[in-house]
């Protein structure tokens, strides 16, 4: 096809589809997928978005990065002009601009890199010989009287130990280790440090420094150091850099503590705290007793009043009331037989005077008895010519029978 200019035109695309093809290219290139690049930082932005726009360049070009805020885990360090870093990631195309450039995923300061191959292959090692196991943790002591420090003699990491432990338990001695804690003599005078407190028999030791790069921090992650502190037998808080930090000394360490502060903050306890607590056990101990007291006080009332009601001399004053009670009532009860006795009387008295031979006799009857005094009821009880007896109300007459006859008389 010939165009009206006389150029043939066989294919045209548009902008699109060629940043299209070549953003595809480069998606399919293995080697751009996953690359590690070192360079000079130059031209960074900390945009508002969280994103970080920079170029990578060395003496014979530049390349332009971004690190997307998803990615900033990836960031240990705050990055700055000149400075002369490894960033991993990969390289792909922007359509709209039809740029390239690497989309950063890790982003290491240079030399730091082969240290953290070293960090992790270290961290391997002596996790698999068991140097980081639970089993092997002494407890830190509840109450510090000795704190064994090893740091640097400078610096806000030991002020900050010293402060907290004179607010926190100003009884508490301090005993500092001056150490070295970055370059060539740093873990030589951190395991002399070690030895020396073990040595002067203290109850904690805080092994630290403040923070810094992978390399100020370094000392910290040799095995060296690693095993003076697993073979320590004085229970070793590690407190190396700012809470983000860790080194090898962390994991080996019986307990680890962000930073310096808090490192001071777990090894020493709050003295007005036990104080409070023993005032409030004083206290608590004082109520007890006080409850106790008054308990016992009141049993031992009622204990009294029982004995006093128990006692003899109340007894025999009781006894001898009952005994006038009794008494007084046994006297009602006799008056009151006697009058019903005297009552009966009486009345056998009115009966018995009815029943009496004498007032019979004062009626006009008499008694006739033989001489013998059987008394004669009958008229075959004498005979004619017999003595008898007849008893009349003033006297006795003396007479003999000269006659009887027998009546028969029906009832």
């Amino acid at each position: 096809m010939w165009h009206k200019s006389g150029v043939f035109m066989k294919n045209v695309y548009s902008v699109a589809q060629v940043n299209s093809y070549i953003k595809n290219m480069f998606t399919q290139d293995f080697l751009l997928s996953s690359i590690s690049i070192k360079g000079e930082v130059s031209n960074c932005k900390y945009h508002s978005s969280g994103h970080i726009y920079f170029t990578l360049k060395d003496s014979k070009g530049t390349l332009s990065c971004v690190m997307f805020a998803g990615n900033r885990n990836g960031l240990k360090f705050q990055m700055k002009e000149g400075q002369q870093v490894i960033v991993a990631g990969s390289i792909d195309v922007y359509e709209r601009d039809g740029k390239y450039q690497m989309y950063a995923k890790e982003i290491t300061l240079n030399g730091a890199g082969m240290l953290y191959e070293r960090f992790q292959q270290l961290k391997e090692e002596l996790s698999e010989m068991g140097m980081f196991a639970q089993e092997y943790k002494r407890p830190i002591p509840e109450y510090c009287r000795t704190l064994g420090v090893i740091t640097a003699p400078t610096g806000a990491a030991v002020q900050d130990i010293i402060n907290i432990t004179r607010r926190r338990n100003p009884y508490v001695q301090v005993i500092l280790y001056p150490a070295v804690v970055q370059g060539e003599q740093a873990a030589a005078s951190i395991i002399n440090g070690i030895h020396a407190m073990e040595a002067r028999g203290v109850d904690t030791i805080i092994v630290g420094r403040g923070g810094g790069s992978i390399e100020d921090l370094w000392a910290f992650n040799e095995k060296e150091v690693a095993q003076a502190i697993f073979e320590c037998t004085i229970p070793i808080i590690s407190a190396v850099g700012h809470e983000t930090d860790t080194t090898i000394a962390d994991f080996v360490a019986d307990l680890r503590a962000p930073t310096p502060s808090a490192a001071a903050e777990l090894a020493v306890s709050n003295v007005r705290e036990l104080q409070n607590q023993i005032e409030d056990y004083r206290m608590k101990i004082i109520r007890l007793l006080e409850n106790k007291i008054e308990r016992y006080r009141s049993r031992m009332e009622q204990v009294r009043l029982k004995l006093q009601i128990l006692s003899p001399l109340n007894q025999i004053r009781e006894k001898r009331t009952l005994s006038m009670q009794l008494e007084e009532r046994l006297q009602e009860a006799v008056k009151h037989i006697l009058i019903q006795k005297r009552h009966q009387l009486e009345l056998y008295i009115e009966q018995m005077k009815g029943l009496s031979p004498l007032d019979k006799l004062n009626q006009g009857f008499s008694y006739v008895s033989s001489q013998a005094g059987k008394t004669i009821t009958d008229v075959n009880q004498v005979a004619v010519g017999e003595e008898i007896r007849i008893q009349v109300k003033n006297g006795e007459i003396q007479t003999s029978v000269l006659s009887k006859s027998e009546i028969r008389r029906e009832f």
